[in-house]
């Protein structure tokens, strides 16, 4: 298994996506857990998502003094009566275990601001305020180092108690005051202080500035140097990115993540009348979506809540049971693996890896031949295990028969393919050398950025290509003027260049004679930047909910908006033939440009960014094409849009000679832009062209 840590982390660094952070053991043994238990117990708990007798069903049960409109004294007085005598961190481990789960991570402080720790900062607290007199940290803390089990913190930014905070808004993603900023520091001082060694640190919502971000990440490593920090903290200072709640990402990242996952996703915490239904069926569900997420490359958090007398709900409990009978049989294909070797989606299941072992996992439906058929070339297949009927390779294609009986409701079948060497990650579709290279025919290489939860996103930090070609010596950059002066990596075979785009010979694009349509926009939208790759919409079919386009006339507008809201603006253009073509965009602080229903680029712009000019080279295909500009407002008062042809259709080509030629007749490219605020910030070089 070291081996191939190694070779993941020499991988990531090779392509300028993941620079550690932690120890290499540390970072190990978190990458290698993959399933980990996730715990909401606070003040909320004792409510169970109901006020004055009532059934509270807006928002999540855990954030109840939002969402009931409870006045703070009023929810406060519920410490007065919160005695959780059935809470026991021992039985809770030994749930955590026998579910298979290498770690625990507990609700130290959430949004409502109640430390269930005893902290010096504040005596609202489960030790100083409450007749139980108990710190739940401290208990749970000495009950994982009697178990053998890791510890992990969550923390939330927001705080609703503290008085130099901002109120309480729907979204929890204020800004935080220079008092509350320091307040927060002084409690994750005393977690990482009093508590011995801790996984990770679990930071949540609030709005940091990057300066904030950076000090709570460079705190926490002080600290205790090797506990993982969660993405949240905001501003990329993290050590694994996290998705939004209950989210899975669209493919592999070559960054470490995870997802965090709630048993249902109305609800983190205990919620007395929440319907349950079979326990069975939720643990199949939620065994798939641990098996989807460890395939992508990432680790699981999968939360319970337990109630306000501190047991854990038996549905929950008979749920991690289930899975963890199914992790006893079938551990090896979840624990320590990578993800898996193909970026194709398979609908008969998943693929994980390890060793030289491919891991095929069956919880998908049923080929309707009953055969699964694998493109690995270079290696040879020497044993499959498990239902497998018959299996052969020929060539290239490891070709597997599997019997109906391999699928049931009941379990998730695994088989097991022994090769004589490991299966390295598969490229994508070689190209021919006299191909262009181009974003769209490349491999994007994934990580997350983000300001914080609400525009936290998929960012594009390197692009990747497999091309054929004898004898490699050189490579010709064609960008546009934005490119000019930027400086770029550029990895070929694995050995890695320096090149700065001056403004090399100009070249005028062929003359385009479009025809440009009506402009619509319509908004506004989602909160979260995030979303999927491919758009498809039309005049019927608006992109947001309760939406509808209107038609505008300018090709450059500003407008009054909240603050987490995204427009859109749908543009057609008809040309009479295939061809690139030179615009100009603009938007505010994240921008996604989609061309003919699939994402051609997307970036968030400097932090606290009003609005901001780009280019963007189009793809033009002939006849009919839809272009849509994503317009995201994080922070403002005010949005806009700027789409317009650029003045000048002018590309900039420029002749880089390998120092040394690139022998053989295939080869791997990639190249990232240097300098760049964080390692996931995104690359944005969608409009570089590569000839070999």
């Amino acid at each position: 298994m070291k081996k191939i840590f190694i070779l993941l982390v020499a991988c990531l660094t090779t392509v300028g996506i993941y620079a550690q952070q932690v120890s290499a053991e540390a970072f190990q043994r978190w990458h290698e857990s993959k399933f980990s238990m996730f715990i909401h117990f606070g003040l909320y708990s004792e409510l169970g998502g109901v006020w004055e007798g009532q059934p509270v069903k807006r928002g999540y049960s855990e954030q109840i003094q939002s969402f009931a409109g409870i006045f703070s004294d009023w929810y406060g007085d519920t410490a007065l009566r919160f005695d959780p005598v059935r809470f026991n961190a021992d039985e809770i481990v030994a749930l955590a275990k026998e579910a298979g789960m290498k770690s625990i991570v507990i609700t130290t402080k959430h949004h409502d601001g109640f430390c269930m720790f005893r902290t010096a900062t504040t005596d609202y607290n489960s030790f100083d305020a409450t007749p139980c007199r108990r710190d739940f940290v401290k208990e749970l803390s000495e009950a994982c180092a009697r178990g053998g089990i890791r510890l992990g913190l969550y923390f939330s930014v927001i705080d609703w108690h503290f008085p130099h905070a901002y109120p309480i808004s729907s979204h929890n993603c204020d800004f935080v005051t220079p008092q509350h900023h320091a307040f927060s520091k002084q409690q994750v001082t005393e977690l990482l202080s009093n508590y011995g060694p801790i996984s990770e640190l679990w930071f949540d919502m609030g709005s940091n500035t990057p300066e904030q971000s950076r000090e709570l990440y460079e705190l926490v490593h002080r600290l205790q140097p090797d506990c993982m920090v969660s993405g949240r903290v905001g501003n990329d200072q993290y050590d694994f990115a996290v998705m939004a709640d209950n989210s899975y990402p669209e493919g592999a990242l070559q960054c470490p993540w995870q997802s965090a996952a709630s048993m249902f996703d109305e609800t983190w915490s205990y919620r007395s009348w929440q319907e349950r239904g079979s326990s069975h069926v939720k643990a199949m569900e939620k065994l798939r979506s641990l098996i989807s997420v460890v395939s992508h490359g990432g680790n699981f958090l999968l939360n319970i809540g337990p109630k306000g007398d501190g047991s854990v709900v038996p549905f929950e409990s008979d749920v991690l049971k289930e899975m963890g009978s199914w992790l006893r049989q079938n551990g090896a294909a979840i624990y320590g693996t990578e993800a898996s070797p193909f970026r194709t989606r398979f609908d008969w299941g998943m693929i994980t890896r390890k060793d030289n072992q491919l891991y095929l996992i069956l919880s998908g439906n049923y080929p309707a031949d009953g055969r699964i058929a694998l493109d690995i070339p270079g290696n040879r297949l020497l044993k499959a295990e498990g239902e497998v009927t018959e299996f052969v390779q020929k060539g290239n294609q490891v070709c597997l028969t599997v019997p109906a009986s391999a699928y049931t409701d009941q379990t998730i079948k695994v088989l097991t393919l022994s090769f004589d060497a490991p299966v390295e990650p598969r490229p994508m579709a070689v190209l021919k050398g006299n191909t262009v290279l181009t974003a769209q025919n490349a491999t994007p290489n994934y990580s997350y950025s983000c300001f914080d939860y609400y525009s936290n996103y998929r960012s594009t930090v390197s692009y990747t290509w497999n091309v054929s070609k004898s004898g490699l010596k050189q490579l010709t950059l064609m960008y546009t003027p934005q490119e000019a002066g930027k400086e770029v990596e550029i990895t070929v075979d694995g050995t890695s260049y320096s090149v700065k785009l001056d403004k090399g010979k100009a070249q005028t694009l062929p003359e385009a004679r479009l025809a440009w349509g009506e402009r619509y926009l319509c908004g506004p939208g989602s909160s979260l930047f995030d979303g999927p790759s491919v758009l498809q919409t039309d005049l019927q079919q608006a992109p947001v909910r309760r939406g509808s386009w209107k038609a505008v006339e300018k090709e450059q507008d500003e407008f009054q908006a909240n603050i987490l809201e995204t427009y859109f603006l749908m543009q057609e253009v008809e040309a009479p033939k295939a061809q690139d073509y030179l615009v100009e965009v603009g938007a505010g602080n994240g921008i996604e440009v989609y061309l003919n229903g699939r994402s051609l680029m997307k970036h968030l712009n400097p932090y606290r960014c009003t609005f901001r000019t780009e280019q963007v080279l189009l793809p033009l295909q002939k006849g009919k094409n839809q272009l849509v500009l994503r317009l995201y407002n994080r922070f403002e008062k005010k949005t806009g849009y700027l789409l317009r042809p650029a003045a000048e259709q002018t590309l900039y080509r420029q002749t880089f000679v390998l120092p040394e030629a690139a022998a053989g007749t295939a080869h791997t490219v990639t190249v990232r832009q240097k300098g760049l605020p964080s390692q996931h910030t995104d690359t944005e070089l969608a409009n570089l062209r590569i000839s070999l």
